[in-house]
């Protein structure tokens, strides 16, 4: 799960930065399509890694889901299903009738948004549980928390200049 979120899901987002992209020189329609197959390959990867969580607790006889970090995380992964099915609408957008492509646009990017911090914190969270304090100790410990916290702050500040500046100012 944590290479879902921290990783895939984070290259998926910044393929539309101008400043970072690896695809920069590449059209609008091919980075959607990177964009797109990261994010499911993200959700398929965030769901098999809450399958085998689920099944190793089941195994264990331990309970699941009891912990904020197991709370956000289930949280994190059935927003995010959802959050990819609306990705869907973007591909084709003539299903919806009542809403411009713009709009369309704005409501997956902020809700996308909120989705990402869901899954950063949960990571963070994952970082406070019992196992990870003592695997990862000292300054190791505020490097791995600074990873989820930096990457939010500069999606934040990609989606904010794409979508909710932008249109601030437009109107």
């Amino acid at each position: 799960m944590a290479l879902a979120f921290s990783f895939l899901m984070t290259e998926a987002l910044l393929i539309f930065s101008p400043e970072t992209s690896l695809l920069r020189s590449f059209s609008r329609k091919v980075k959607v399509r990177v964009h797109w197959a990261l994010q499911l390959l993200a959700l398929l990867c965030a769901l098999l890694g809450l399958g085998v969580i689920t099944y190793n607790k089941h195994l264990n006889g331990k309970a699941h889901f009891v912990t904020w970090h197991g709370l956000t995380g289930l949280l994190t992964v059935l927003y995010t299903s959802g959050q990819c099915m609306g990705g869907v609408l973007l591909l084709y957008p003539k299903l919806m009738k009542n809403w411009t492509l713009a709009k369309l646009k704005l409501y997956h990017a902020t809700s996308g948004l909120v989705g990402y911090l869901l899954g950063c914190a949960s990571l963070m969270l994952g970082m406070c549980s019992l196992w990870f304090t003592t695997s990862v100790t000292s300054v190791s410990w505020y490097f791995a928390m600074l990873c989820p916290l930096l990457t939010s702050l500069v999606i934040m500040n990609q989606v904010s200049n794409a979508y909710l500046y932008r249109k601030r100012s437009q109107h």
